[in-house]
């Protein structure tokens, strides 16, 4: 060997070290977080769960609306453990985003999105509609009836926008309606986008370990710091643990519990379901894009409903990071869990009153909190 191979290879070696050693072992880390800052490292294992699963799945699937259905059905009859794998696959995207909104939620009570992580926060954000979006393709690959109908009506909420909707619309479906086009699209772009995931969560982390992280008191990182490993490696390790467990009964013992029964049915352009119902995860923001009488206003509602989580480091007029001093932000903030419960099981009603209403009227308090609540609450602490 030369001694230029010699040299890289040390090189390499000393860089992957060095990295290890400052962003893992030594990183300084608040001595006081809880285990809500488990959720991102949960959500890390959620993603390579549903990669991995994802390729096994990808070996067996047939991206065509003639296979599809029973390409599914062989994978969980005829592949050794591909039940397992697919049961995975499947409750683990609800797991995923069952994590992610806990990570969400958490931030959201502590402050995380203040100054200066608003890039942190954002990085999050876009993270999050990718998710949805990849969800949302994979959703339809089962091709039964919940993924065709279901893949029908959003795609043609695009059909709303001006000018450019009819273009957007025929180039999602690779025709005039949803066929086979459509499913090879979406199988391409749902096997592509975790690895997009994979690449923003890496920036995420960046970011993360450039302004540190947040804690509990929301005082500065700096002042209170231990080294992550082994106290907080050891903590994930046991909050991964109990995620696994839970997860496993979801698993083995209930793995239907989470979907819709339709989608056993193979998809039939000629019968639509009494009530098209998306996956849980979706059930706030498809209340939200009901409760606009208007087809262009709903998508408008249910887009600006996740990017108005981005204007909160901008709108935010408090100085105190976290709830547990901030009485009145803390009462808005319980308010605004109770209300998204709310729209979750409004989402799931069928479009008729009382349901309409109560679904306007939740849509137009979610609003409130995030355009109203969050500036002027600020103002009103310091005066109290």
């Amino acid at each position: 060997m030369s001694f230029f191979s010699v040299t890289v290879q040390r090189f390499i070696k000393g860089q992957i070290s060095s990295f290890i050693g400052s962003h893992i072992i030594e990183y300084p880390t608040p001595v006081n977080l809880s285990y809500f800052w488990s959720f991102g490292f949960l959500a890390g294992a959620c993603l390579v769960i549903q990669i991995v699963s994802g390729i096994f799945l990808a070996m067996h699937y047939t991206p065509h609306v003639e296979f599809a259905f029973n390409s599914v059905e062989h994978i969980m009859r005829d592949v050794n453990n591909g039940w397992l794998i697919r049961y995975i696959h499947s409750n683990g995207a609800s797991m995923f985003f069952l994590i992610v909104y806990c990570h969400m939620f958490r931030g959201l009570y502590y402050g995380s999105y203040m100054n200066p992580r608003g890039a942190l926060w954002a990085s999050g954000v876009i993270i999050f509609l990718a998710m949805m979006a990849t969800a949302f393709m994979g959703y339809v690959l089962p091709w039964g009836q919940m993924s065709f109908w279901g893949a029908t009506v959003i795609t043609n909420l695009f059909s709303a926008i001006p000018i450019v909707g009819g273009f957007i619309v025929e180039w999602l479906w690779g025709g005039f309606s949803v066929d086979n086009p459509t499913l090879n699209r979406f199988f391409s772009l749902h096997y592509l986008l975790p690895f997009v995931i994979a690449g923003l969560t890496l920036l995420h982390l960046s970011l993360l370990h450039k302004e540190g992280s947040n804690n509990p008191l929301g005082i500065n990182h700096k002042i209170d710091t231990v080294s992550f490993f082994p106290y907080f490696v050891i903590k994930d390790t046991f909050s991964l643990f109990i995620f696994l467990f839970i997860f496993s009964i979801f698993v083995f013992f209930s793995p239907n519990v989470l979907g819709h029964p339709d989608n056993y049915i193979p998809a039939n352009p000629m019968v639509t379901p009494a009530h098209i119902v998306p996956e849980w995860y979706f059930l706030p923001f498809y209340a939200i894009l009901r409760s606009i009488p208007d087809k262009l206003g709903g998508v408008i509602a249910m887009v600006s409903a996740i990017l108005v989580l981005l204007t909160l480091p901008v709108i935010n007029s408090s100085d105190i990071r976290s709830n547990k001093f901030r009485p009145f932000f803390r009462v808005a903030y319980w308010f605004l869990c109770s209300n998204f419960f709310l729209l979750g099981w409004l989402g799931q009603k069928p479009v008729e009153s009382p349901y309409v209403e109560l679904g306007m009227f939740s849509t137009i308090l979610y609003f409130i909190f995030f355009l109203v609540l969050i500036p002027s609450i600020g103002v009103i602490e310091r005066r109290y």
